[in-house]
């Protein structure tokens, strides 16, 4: 957008306007400023700060724009606006027109009560428009977020998997083409579902984002629920200081992994020995049964007690862990989490929720090449593979061109060394994981 290299805090508010080929109504405006690489990550309606000036200068913009063309359906006017004081009437400028409905519509069909979708059917009957302009109206504020399968800490990178366990949130707005067991691939845009929230006020919106997203149970495949959750609590944001450059200028903060609390490693290790199913299996003589559980690299003891309770060792804290029917309950208190045990994995949902792997103690150490294994970060095509067998390598030199989400991604060499095996080809579509290129065993 070029635009906004010379506009000091630029804003992307848009106008959804709709027509019947005479004439055209707008339905408000939406603020979708919080964007990555200029795609849309949270949209909102009303804008913030947007005063009652500019609502009506931009909203008579964008009907003169779809009158003149003799519009017929729904629309999406955008326009880039330079918000460095404030939003005013004389600091917007046209950028393009959708010609469609929008990915962000639910926003504005949850303040103005409008069925988008109907009206396109009344109108590509031949119908008027059902609504004049002075019939419309805002109630309250609404926010929408995209869930994808993507890896924020990794770049974004788009991620596949079966989801083996898939429920959505209660009091929010669900769109999704998915259910559980369906499998997310390299072939299609890796969007899981929007979520979309209504409140009195964009702080009672927020809110109910963020107990929406806390709400979400997505296991299989890797997601960007963390990030949209550190964004929807972003200060800024909240404050509703928003532009385009949000994201990127705190993109470590957004993206930084979060060390999981002692209640969700409490919780998680419960779960990895099933104490919350009932008692476990097992005699020790004069004490209770003690068991050790390895949660990724964090080491965790666990006392089984009685009626599923259990004490939870971490370091010198101990935690009192019980599951009932409302819940869990770590020490007395309701952390608000759930849990499941997914074949060698553990997935806690909630505040601070994360996956847990689990060891296996009769797994044999298979890994030799680890360190000297380039595998495909994500899934996509490879366009070139630039060694062969035999090849000495110098840690850094190219390797191998991955092509995924129309971006080329360049893997190379992890260390110094001599080519082993080359187990790709030009032209092969792979999957996350898959190894390309392995390098021979360091020299002693």
């Amino acid at each position: 957008m070029l635009i906004e290299k010379y506009v000091e805090k630029p804003r992307h508010i848009e106008v959804q306007v709709f027509g019947d080929g005479t004439r055209a109504v707008h339905l408000f405006e939406r603020d979708c400023s919080l964007q990555r690489r200029h795609q849309k990550v949270i949209e909102e309606a009303p804008a913030p700060g947007m005063t009652e000036e500019m609502r009506t200068a931009m909203g008579a913009a964008a009907v003169r724009a779809a009158e003149a063309v003799g519009y017929a359906g729904a629309g999406t006017v955008e326009f880039i606006v330079d918000a460095s004081e404030g939003l005013r009437a004389d600091r917007f400028w046209f950028m393009e027109m959708n010609t469609r409905l929008q990915v962000e519509h639910p926003v504005t069909e949850a303040i103005t009560g409008v069925d988008l979708v109907e009206w396109q059917l009344r109108v590509a009957m031949g119908e008027a428009l059902p609504a004049q302009q002075e019939d419309l109206s805002i109630r309250g504020h609404a926010v929408e977020a995209r869930l994808y399968a993507e890896d924020a800490e990794a770049g974004f990178l788009p991620a596949t998997g079966v989801l083996e366990h898939l429920v959505f949130p209660e009091g929010a707005r669900i769109d999704t083409g998915v259910r559980e067991g369906d499998r997310i691939t390299p072939y299609y845009d890796p969007m899981i579902a929007k979520i979309t929230v209504h409140g009195e006020d964009r702080a009672a919106a927020l809110r109910a984002m963020a107990r929406a997203l806390e709400g979400c149970e997505i296991a299989g495949t890797v997601t960007n629920l963390g990030f949209l959750a550190r964004l929807v609590r972003h200060e800024g944001f909240a404050a509703g200081d928003v532009d385009t450059g949000i994201i990127g200028r705190d993109l470590a903060a957004l993206t930084a992994p979060e060390a999981p609390s002692p209640e969700v490693l409490a919780v998680a290790a419960v779960v990895a020995l099933g104490v919350e199913a009932g008692p476990l299996s097992g005699f020790t003589l004069w004490a209770p049964l003690r068991h050790h559980v390895a949660l990724g690299e964090t080491g965790v003891l666990v006392v089984p007690g009685p009626g599923g309770r259990a004490a939870v060792h971490l370091g010198d804290r101990v935690l009192e862990v019980e599951h009932g029917p409302d819940g869990w309950r770590v020490d007395g208190r309701k952390p608000g989490l759930r849990a499941v045990r997914l074949g060698g994995a553990v997935h806690v949902f909630g505040p601070g929720g994360g996956r847990f792997e689990l060891a296996d103690p009769l797994a044999r150490g298979g890994e030799a090449a680890a360190g000297g294994r380039v595998d495909a970060p994500m899934p996509g095509k490879v366009t070139e593979i630039a060694v062969t067998a035999g090849t000495a390598v110098a840690k850094g030199d190219r390797l191998a061109v991955l092509e995924a989400m129309k971006m080329e991604h360049v893997l190379v060499a992890p260390r110094d060394g001599v080519v082993a095996e080359v187990l790709a080809a030009a032209g092969d579509q792979v999957e996350a994981g898959a190894a390309l290129v392995r390098l021979s065993e360091e020299a002693e």
